[in-house]
């Protein structure tokens, strides 16, 4: 008898639906939350920031959640993660829209010349603009049909995903950086910089090997 694994507990259709479904309400957590808030006049003295920070943070950990999908199906052998990994990503660009959108609304007034000279004279405007702009390209060809139609070109257009944890760790590094208060951004970009790590091939390589020995381990 083998050992106990994960991959072959639950590889169930039903399981997985599931857990995607349970995922998928998670994640809508915080947009309720900022409706409750917006309701209760919980959003403090300063509502458009409060709205823009919590919109921002739910982007930036939901895009941690994403790049946790590859390194947790090398570990456990369930496929089942890179089907989340699919709707997590889809988050991200959701919660950066509002991010977005929130700051060209409330924070621009639909100024177009005003949201160009923001990005333009701070660096972390420009750090954040440019990775909501890298975001669309990924968000509009996270399907089946884009991925067929693009082959192999489809795997390198999203390894923008790299570049974006770079430029995203720098929008909210130099957001932070005006009150010298590194923290919190400190753990993100630990944490993006452990998540990259596990793709590199010779770590990468090792875990599928830890993998597979204890999928093929008798009791």
């Amino acid at each position: 008898m083998q050992v106990w694994t994960l991959k072959n507990s639950i590889n169930q259709t039903g399981f997985l639906k599931g857990f995607k479904s349970l995922v998928f309400l998670l994640a809508l957590i915080p947009l309720v939350r900022l409706f409750y808030f917006a309701y209760s006049d919980q959003l403090g003295a300063n509502p458009i920031e409060f709205i823009t920070r919590s919109t921002g943070t739910w982007t930036l950990v939901l895009f941690c959640l994403t790049l946790c999908m590859t390194p947790l199906r090398l570990i456990t052998g369930w496929s089942g993660w890179i089907r989340v990994r699919r709707m997590l990503g889809l988050f991200v660009f959701f919660y950066a829209c509002l991010h977005f959108l929130i700051w060209l609304w409330l924070d621009q007034d639909f100024n177009l010349a005003a949201m160009i000279k923001d990005v333009i004279k701070r660096p972390f405007i420009t750090m954040g603009f440019i990775s909501f702009v890298l975001l669309i390209p990924l968000a509009l060809t996270s399907n089946q049909w884009s991925q067929r139609k693009l082959g192999r070109r489809w795997a390198l257009l999203h390894r923008l995903v790299y570049v974006i944890a770079g430029t995203a760790i720098l929008h909210y590094w130099w957001d932070k950086a005006g009150k010298n208060n590194f923290s919190v951004v400190s753990i993100y970009l630990g944490v993006i910089i452990l998540l990259l790590a596990l793709r590199i091939p010779a770590i990468k390589n090792q875990l599928n090997r830890i993998q597979i020995t204890q999928s093929n381990s008798p009791l």
